[in-house]
Parts: structure tokens; C-alpha cells; sequence
């Protein structure tokens, strides 16, 4: 059994902005020598959230719209009160979405589906230099 790691940068812009993690992900898992086992991305931080979708932008404009009926950016956030830095919709909004995914390895590839990509988004209310954990597991 082995386990191989990394940590890559991203800089984002906040307020929703997604980025495609697939590419990143499977250079890494190719660069791991992991066959078979587990892949596991984690951003660190409590305003994003890492997940799966069809990266194109219909899909991606329709889980922003969704996102926003669900925790919209302009109601009241206790956590706004408290701390006053206006963001308390991008904690609710990453604590929904969730920091990390796992995908099973097989044959040295991720197992993801035909049109399923692995999408960070940062839903803080500013610029951010974000870091994304990259772990595989296996043999």
C-alpha cells in the first residue's frame, strides 16, 4: 500500500468561481504510480467546496443559480454580525457543498464518468490563493 501527495495553488476570484481540477488530478495520479486505490482532493478552508459536474457552462451557471436559491448572497447571516466580514453565505454555501471528493482508481485513471469532471468552487467574497490537497492511495 502506498500513499502519495500534493498540495497545488490556485487563485480564484471568489463568489462562485469554479475551476476544472480534472487535468491537475489525473497528472498527479499518473505521477503517483497509483494503480489502484483511492483519490482524494480537500481544500482547506471553510468558504469552498469541491464536487463533481459537467463542466460546461450551461451546467456550471445552473449550479450558481441553484446555489443562490439556496443560500443567497443578500439575507441576513449571523455569522456577518459577528464577525462583519459579509461572507457568511460562502460558509454556508461550502459547508453544502462539502471540502473534499473521493474517486476511485483503477487501471492508474480516475473513475469518473464520461461527462463528470472534478470542479472546485470558492464561494468567498474576494480574491483567495487557494490550496488544493491531492492524496491517492493504493497500489
Amino acid at each position: 500500500m502506498s500513499v502519495r501527495s500534493a498540495v497545488i495553488q490556485i487563485k480564484t476570484r471568489g463568489f462562485a468561481d469554479m475551476h476544472d481540477l480534472t487535468q491537475r488530478a489525473s497528472e498527479f495520479l499518473v505521477s503517483s504510480g497509483i494503480q489502484q486505490g483511492l483519490f482524494c482532493a480537500f481544500v482547506p478552508g471553510a468558504t469552498a467546496g469541491i464536487t463533481t459536474i459537467e463542466y460546461e457552462e450551461g451546467a456550471l451557471e445552473d449550479l450558481k443559480a441553484a446555489i443562490e436559491r439556496i443560500a443567497p448572497q443578500d439575507m441576513h447571516y449571523r455569522h456577518d454580525a459577528r464577525w462583519g466580514d459579509g461572507n457568511g453565505f460562502a460558509h454556508v454555501r461550502a459547508a453544502l457543498l462539502g471540502p473534499s471528493l473521493t474517486v476511485p482508481v483503477s487501471e492508474g485513471k480516475l473513475r469518473l464518468g464520461t461527462w463528470q469532471q472534478i470542479l472546485l468552487v470558492d464561494f468567498d467574497n474576494r480574491p483567495r490563493n487557494r490550496e488544493v490537497m491531492f492524496e491517492a492511495v493504493g497500489e
